[in-house]
């Protein structure tokens, strides 16, 4: 599978979760239009606003990880990005937050841009990606997975696609506020952190380089011999 199936399966699936805690943003935002087709447009655009602020952060967080594979350190990066991942996991498997206080920082300022984006009538592409930088330990594990990609432009491509994953389920939910009954989005928040547990653990075996085809392959040019 490559990165960018992976990318999009890891939104698709969790897109529940986006329901659970974006969705009330993308309820709240109201529409100019009457017409079912311009608001359906409008929604649409929420998604894609959402789909670029992921692909921006792709790129960022791919120059840093390219600066990492640079320096010989992408086996490093790959298994501290899956102790990461397992120890958000593990949090939310106890229900003890990891990070919280962080979050908090950022939610405050965020809040407040919302509420000016909503008063000034920004549209809903500005909306939407405001809504993109919103702090989420979703879209954190993502990243992780984005900068073991040791590319830029894959890293772009990777965030591309997990944004591009969670638009379907979030598009549907905001035409129908019935979509997702809660006890259905418990169950799946119940689930979601031992599916980060095995992303966790896969990255970490992808790290060691224990030749295992497509779980932990060998490093690329080992056992080659220098003449």
């Amino acid at each position: 599978m490559s990165d960018q199936h992976l990318a999009f399966f890891i939104g698709l699936f969790g897109s529940v979760h986006c329901i659970g805690m974006c969705g009330p943003l993308a309820f709240a935002v109201p529409s100019a239009n009457s017409g079912t087709w311009l608001i359906a447009f409008d929604k649409f655009m929420y998604q894609v606003g959402r789909i670029i602020s992921y692909t921006i952060l792709g790129l960022l967080i791919g120059f840093i990880g390219k600066q990492l594979w640079i320096s010989g350190m992408q086996q490093a990066v790959s298994v501290l990005s899956g102790m990461m991942i397992i120890l958000a996991a593990t949090s939310k498997i106890l229900k003890r937050p990891v990070g919280s206080k962080f979050s908090v920082a950022f939610i405050g300022p965020f809040n407040r841009m919302f509420s000016a984006a909503l008063k000034y009538k920004a549209n809903h592409l500005v909306i939407g990606m405001l809504n993109g930088i919103l702090p989420c330990g979703f879209v954190y594990v993502a990243m992780a997975g984005a900068v073991n990609t040791g590319d830029v432009i894959s890293s772009a491509e990777y965030m591309f696609w997990f944004g591009t994953g969670t638009l379907p389920l979030m598009l549907i939910a905001t035409f129908s506020m019935s979509f997702a009954k809660p006890v259905f989005r418990r169950r799946i928040n119940t689930v979601m952190p031992y599916l980060m547990l095995c992303l966790g653990v896969w990255f970490i075996l992808k790290g060691m380089t224990l030749n295992i085809p497509y779980l932990s392959p060998a490093e690329m040019g080992a056992g080659v011999e220098c003449r």
